[in-house]
């Protein structure tokens, strides 16, 4: 059965969506591009608090965020038992077509009882590409669920954490993404990922 990637697919999205964007309106808030007393350090780099402007690096949220490592390892423990379960219907099915095939080239059964077995055969064979089929549709859309749910956590997050920051744009910056470059003292993401973790903590204690 084919793999779906799960973090290609958040990337994909990402890129599609061109900048991903959240608007803060911040009314009041003036624009400072030149003041090193907003700027804040958060493990070893520092913060411009003084921009309108920041980015988070959504590769190092989805690889480092507890929700989707935990989710990750569901989803991935579910394709294992799919899969297994796939490959005995398989095994099975090829055995019943090997024992087939012996008896007809041993002359052990009747034209009419052959063409009943070819016809058994071919729906067995039919009800295991559907049931292929299926699996793979269904982690699909498991794995489509969880990424909504991951990307509604993270937003929601942001307009928690910009009630204290005000910033006017978060934008998610990813390789091959619109930002191409981005000053490291906008990058926030550490600092996100910091409070999406502990939220994600907190919520499952």
């Amino acid at each position: 059965m084919k793999k779906t990637s799960l973090w290609l697919n958040i990337i994909l999205i990402v890129a599609v969506a061109g900048i991903y964007v959240l608007y803060f309106t911040g009314e009041g808030k003036d624009i400072v591009t030149d003041s090193s007393e907003t700027k804040e350090q958060v493990d070893g780099e520092f913060i411009d608090r003084g921009q309108s402007i920041a980015y988070v690096n959504i590769d190092t949220i989805i690889s480092d965020y507890q929700f989707f490592i935990d989710k990750r390892a569901d989803l991935n423990d579910k394709m294992g038992e799919s899969e297994a379960e796939l490959q005995l219907k398989s095994r099975n099915f090829e055995r019943e077509v090997r024992d087939f095939q012996e008896q007809m080239n041993k002359g052990l059964i009747t034209r009419t009882k052959a063409q009943m077995l070819q016809q058994e055969l071919a729906q067995k064979e039919q009800e295991l590409y559907a049931t292929r089929d299926n699996i793979a549709q269904q982690l699909s859309e498991e794995e489509q669920v969880m990424l909504r749910q991951g990307l509604n956590r993270i937003m929601k997050f942001l307009e928690e954490y910009n009630q204290e920051h005000n910033y006017r744009y978060i934008l998610s910056k990813t390789f091959g993404s619109q930002v191409l470059y981005a000053d490291k003292s906008l990058n926030i993401t550490r600092d996100v990922l910091e409070g999406l973790n502990e939220q994600y903590q907190k919520d499952n204690q």
